[in-house]
């Protein structure tokens, strides 16, 4: 395989690698993960409780930074399993974004970079 071809570069949206939990809901339910990473277009987590999460629907999926700032985005599960989960972002909010952007900025140390990246983000 060619190296163009390979899903670290055929990725769009840079990834932020992290270790935190974050929170899950669907229908009134709502199960623990451990966020791996996170980008501008989705997260890739592993569930820390058994969900049972309806993979055909969409959920909300909440990271706290702090007592007053969190990370809301709706997303839609994409692939994985029962040790690994990858959602993809389909809405997120403008604090949100924000919020996420300056996280990306401080890993990249690139705002110009996380520009082009919002860039494709809203032609994706």
């Amino acid at each position: 395989m060619d190296k163009s071809d390979t899903p670290d570069e055929r990725r769009r949206f840079t990834r932020v690698d992290f270790d935190e939990t974050l929170v899950i809901r669907q229908d009134g339910d709502e199960w623990r993960a451990r966020l791996l990473d996170i980008s501008l277009k989705g997260l890739l987590v592993e569930p820390l409780d058994d969900w049972r999460l309806d993979t055909s629907k969409g959920a909300l999926a909440t990271l706290r930074l702090d007592d007053e700032h969190s990370i809301e985005m709706r997303v839609q599960w994409r692939h994985g399993d029962q040790h690994l989960a990858g959602f993809e972002c389909t809405s997120i909010d403008i604090d949100s974004i924000t919020h996420l952007r300056r996280l990306v900025a401080l890993n990249l140390g690139d705002d110009e970079l996380v520009g082009r990246e919002l860039g494709a983000l809203g032609s994706a």
